[in-house]
């Protein structure tokens, strides 16, 4: 006996949609998995039938049989977050020119959440899980991302790394990275060849490996000119507009010696901006500030703001191409993608 659909009429099977194109289940089986040869006449016939049965594809009878569901997975923190949402469009765009649905996952920000979300889209066996932003630096979280690279590729799908690091040696994963360290090595060059000496730094996440890489090249590029950055001026924080705000006003307060912020992203700049602003310093006669992402907004930030470029657009559809077609292209499965510098009106030379 058939199912019964939403309007009440039975739904047809594909033992239906055999009988009206003329050919045997196994055949509209295979059309629909995608993993065996079909002759082009034969497929339209299905296909059509489909279509005049209103045909529903169970998605659960495809997982049994071991098939993918023609779709990617996009796992991000914050979906209103224009860093993840460039990132997010290229991931759309390149999924929608290889055939396949974008669905997006949001975690919040929590490590479980994470986990829990890669787990789902296993068992919905999606082409692809990507999973977008700095990776939180504990033995747990990596065993068990390294746990679940395994169990997608086992099911035929493909664990994505983007903006985070390797899992290690023999891990089945895709890792599409930006420059991250160099990024930030180059920025604070910037700023120490313009003569600041005082640079904060403001936006640092513990155990998050985005955070710990910026901070990385913060460091290196005082080393490499044989100066000394200032533990005082290294702030903790989130990558939000209220930490840079709540961490300036107070520098600020405690009458902190600083000539130069460099905040860890974009929106904790902005947040920098306004705190110096309502506290009478003025950008960038008095203090030069910078920031990280290059997201559409620096620009018209006031001043507009110097910042690190990254890739965004391109970073998803990198990730999206190479774990599609990753038994072509099994040597390119680890890519690091360029940053540069894009100086605006935030900085400039000290007491000029």
């Amino acid at each position: 006996m058939n199912a019964t659909g939403p309007s009440g009429r039975e739904a047809s099977t594909v033992r239906d949609v055999a009988k009206r194109a003329g050919v045997s289940a196994s055949t509209v089986s295979r059309v629909l998995g995608g993993t065996y040869p079909v002759a082009a006449a034969t497929r339209t016939r299905v296909l059509r039938a489909m279509r005049e049965l209103d045909y529903v594809v169970n998605a659960h009878a495809r997982a049994l049989g071991g098939s993918t569901n023609k779709s990617v997975a996009f796992v991000v923190d914050d979906v209103t977050g224009p860093f993840y949402a460039h990132i997010a469009r290229g991931v759309e765009e390149q999924a929608s020119a290889e055939g396949r649905l974008c669905m997006l996952c949001t975690t919040h920000g929590d490590p479980q959440r994470v986990l829990a979300v890669v787990e789902l889209m296993r068992e919905q066996r999606a082409d692809a899980v990507i999973v977008v932003g700095g990776a939180w630096e504990n033995k747990e979280y990596q065993a068990r991302m390294t746990h679940f690279a395994h169990a997608l590729d086992r099911a035929g799908s493909r664990l994505v790394l983007v903006g985070r690091p390797p899992l290690g040696e023999g891990v089945p994963a895709t890792v599409v990275e930006y420059d991250n360290e160099n990024g930030a090595f180059a920025m604070t060059t910037h700023l120490l060849s313009l003569g600041h000496r005082r640079i904060a730094f403001i936006g640092k996440v513990p155990g998050l490996s985005t955070s710990g890489q910026r901070v990385d090249g913060f460091l290196r590029a005082h080393e490499t000119l044989g100066l000394e950055a200032d533990p005082g001026l290294i702030v903790e924080g989130e990558f939000t507009r209220s930490c840079g705000y709540r961490a300036t006003a107070r520098l600020l307060a405690d009458k902190a010696e600083f000539d130069a912020v460099f905040a860890a992203t974009d929106m904790v700049a902005a947040g920098v901006l306004h705190a110096l602003r309502e506290g009478g310093v003025r950008v960038p006669e008095d203090v030069s500030v910078v920031g990280y992402d290059d997201i559409p907004v620096a620009i018209d930030l006031h001043p507009a703001l110097t910042t690190v470029s990254i890739p965004h657009e391109e970073l998803g559809r990198t990730a999206v191409r190479l774990a599609l077609h990753r038994e072509e292209l099994p040597d390119a499965q680890h890519q690091v993608l360029g940053t540069h510098i894009v100086v605006r009106g935030s900085t400039r030379r000290p007491g000029r």
